[in-house]
């Protein structure tokens, strides 16, 4: 018989994976409504409000666990820094996608986290391939995906931004258990 965790909580070194509480969609909301980090999301809209938060973890609460995980990544001192997703979607492999509040950016969170949802991934979701990208104009995040494993496939692809409201080229790539 197989499991499907549908809550699961993944633990890195300094950061705990776990699903986001409706009390938490405040804090959510104010590092989200940042155009930094919205307009490197596919599907952020920039302003980013309390609404948007709220509706976030509805949607998060409600999704089928075999198809999808969502974390909100916490810092066992700060709370509260990003959110990190995992998800089925048109392509032939799960896709990961994951933002961080700009207060925290430069301190490693973004790797750490990713890390260990790919550990998750690999040994209890047990996915042996994902998918990600990141703009052509965003190369930190492409460094982050390259220190966590993944590798360049070569495809650009035109993916529409909500927050910028114009499709933008994307360098996607792939990791592989």
């Amino acid at each position: 018989m197989c499991v499907i965790e549908t809550s699961p909580v993944v633990e890195t070194r300094r950061l705990v994976l776990r699903a986001p509480a409706p009390q938490e969609a405040p804090v959510i909301a104010r590092l989200a409504d940042d155009e930094a980090i919205t307009r490197m999301t596919l599907r952020m809209p920039h302003p980013y409000a309390l609404a948007d938060a709220e509706a976030f973890v509805v949607n998060v609460a409600a999704q089928d666990p075999a198809r999808a995980h969502t974390f909100l990544i916490c810092h066992e001192d700060l709370g509260p820094v990003g959110v990190i997703g995992l998800f089925e979607d048109a392509d032939l492999a799960p896709e990961v996608g994951y933002w961080i509040g700009r207060p925290f950016w430069g301190r490693g969170f973004a790797t750490e986290a990713l890390e260990g949802a790919l550990v998750w991934a690999a040994r209890r979701w047990k996915r042996r391939v994902l998918l990600s990208g990141h703009f052509a104009d965003n190369p930190a995040s492409g460094r982050v995906l390259e220190k966590a494993g993944f590798l360049y496939t070569g495809e650009v692809r035109n993916q529409f931004s909500l927050a910028r409201n114009a499709p933008v080229r994307t360098r996607r790539m792939v990791w592989l258990a």
